[in-house]
């Protein structure tokens, strides 16, 4: 463990790391427009540059989480900050689509490997007296950065070019090297094996052809060809993943986790709450600009009582699992997160900023209340030397969950809102209620506002059932815990026995 001071100080440097993470996640949607006119890019164009920061992120996490158990957590996780600090400098000063997809590309390489690397690190850090707390402090950063994103971009974008987005990102990235470099300990498996490059492979293409098409889906159709070629082959590629790492000795997909009750409950529990958080974030920012009216700052501004609540959850997730267990709190935060998506579904067109900030405040205190100590759970399972490939199947597990949730939401959305339009209206309104604003017709963005305004209800009444039902699904599976380290009583510790 690192010494009192100096691991609070490497917590600062993992915040950062989350915080340029969450950031990037949101920052770019709000100047799709402004890439538009001034890049002449389709709408085909405006969805790559979006996605071309999703697929290498989903893909790359296992093999970054397994090269960190090898080559050094400390090292690698620095190798993603360059990486990401290197793609935003050529996304800041991209000419043309193809160039700023690429850096896109690059940077969701970089996320890939920030993000499992600096989620194992805490537990080589922090004991379990103290990882719940920061674990509740580094789920805030992240959450945090992502309102900062359109709070941040819209500033930017009002005042400087569209390059100024990315640029914001490399002080971030300075800052969290020097102070991961200084404070953050050297960690690694040294029993691990080469890389294994069969399993590499396998789980890079798979999720990148599952990811693809799950992208793809809502605006293709799920019965498009290249949907339907992504899914099968992303399908294919990952249950062969599965018989090869069967076979291997020590495998960078590592199945026995999958032996432990409290990594399986506790992964299941943190994944409905990220394809939640996935539907939230998809609607409300809409909500806020084409139903109330906000700009693109003001909306980032009125989406912090979420990250208010999500930071007074998290912190009393980590009290509150201290002292009644992991398979009551962690319920009990998926039951507060159903009651705020239930609350959101009640919202009309007419309603007033005041209640979306209410219910958005009960998610917020949800998502704290679930993910801390579902977190806190699952990194207790792992052996240290093997926290960064753990960790990495967690986040790969998260992010595919919160990638299907948006797919998912998406089509739910925009067949909901399509179908509550009125007969005979313009093709091009039932693209999105930002393009029926555009035709300026006030009676058709009224209709408009309440068929999004219905849709988004949808969305959020479906996240609210499949928060109640995770919430039963882990009070009647997960193990007994023993309080305050969340480790189980029944658990055999499969991974430990294998060290």
């Amino acid at each position: 463990m690192a010494s009192s001071t100096s691991r609070w100080w490497a917590l600062g440097a993992l915040v950062l790391s989350a915080l340029v993470i969450g950031m990037d996640a949101t920052v770019l949607n709000v100047a799709l427009p402004t890439l538009a006119a001034d890049l002449r890019a389709t709408n085909g164009d405006l969805q790559w540059i979006v996605d071309a920061y999703m697929v290498p992120f989903a893909a790359l996490m296992l093999p970054a989480g397994a090269l960190g158990d090898r080559l050094g957590r400390r090292r690698v996780l620095l190798a993603g900050l360059v990486a990401f600090g290197i793609a935003s400098v050529f996304a800041t000063y991209a000419n043309g689509t193809g160039a700023l997809i690429a850096a896109r590309a690059l940077m969701g390489a970089g996320g890939a490997v920030i993000m499992p690397l600096a989620t194992s690190i805490l537990p080589v850090v922090f004991d379990a007296r103290e990882r719940g707390r920061a674990i509740a402090v580094f789920t805030a950063a992240m959450a945090l950065g992502l309102p900062l994103g359109p709070i941040v971009g819209g500033y930017l974008l009002d005042h400087f070019w569209w390059g100024s987005i990315f640029l914001v990102n490399i002080p971030v990235v300075v800052v969290a090297v020097v102070a991961a470099a200084v404070f953050i300990p050297e960690s690694r498996d040294p029993a691990a094996p080469r890389t294994d490059l069969p399993g590499a492979l396998l789980s890079v293409t798979g999720l990148a052809a599952l990811v693809y098409g799950v992208i793809e889906a809502p605006a293709r159709g799920w019965g498009d060809v290249r949907v339907l070629a992504g899914l099968t082959a992303g399908v294919v590629l990952l249950a062969a993943l599965v018989r090869v790492e069967a076979r291997v000795r020590r495998p960078m997909l590592d199945l026995g986790l999958f032996r432990d009750r409290v990594f399986v409950w506790g992964a299941a529990g943190a994944t409905f709450v990220s394809l939640g958080m996935s539907g939230v974030l998809f609607v409300v920012p809409q909500h806020l600009q084409a139903v109330l009216g906000h700009d693109a700052f003001g909306t980032g501004v009125r989406v912090i009582p979420m990250v208010a609540g999500l930071m007074l959850g998290g912190l009393a997730g980590e009290r509150l699992t201290a002292r009644l267990g992991l398979r009551l709190v962690m319920p009990a935060g998926l039951v507060v997160l159903a009651a705020g998506f239930c609350l959101g579904a009640t919202t009309s067109a007419s309603s007033a900023y005041g209640f979306v900030a209410a219910w958005l405040a009960v998610l917020g205190a949800g998502v704290g209340l679930a993910m801390v100590p579902a977190m806190d759970g699952v990194l207790a399972t792992l052996p240290e030397e093997r926290s960064g490939s753990g960790s990495a199947t967690l986040q790969t597990v998260r992010q595919v969950g919160a990638a299907l949730g948006v797919a998912g939401l998406g089509s739910l959305l925009s067949g909901a809102y399509a179908s509550g339009l009125p007969d005979g209206a313009p093709e091009a309104a039932g693209d999105s209620i930002t393009a029926a604003a555009a035709l300026g017709d006030a009676t058709l963005l009224h209709a408009a506002r309440d068929a999004f305004v219905a849709g988004m209800d949808l969305v959020l009444l479906v996240c609210g059932a499949a928060s109640a039902l995770a919430a039963v699904l882990v009070a009647v599976f997960l193990p007994r815990s023993t309080g305050r380290d969340g480790k189980t009583a029944e658990s055999g510790h499969e991974l430990t026995a294998a060290r």
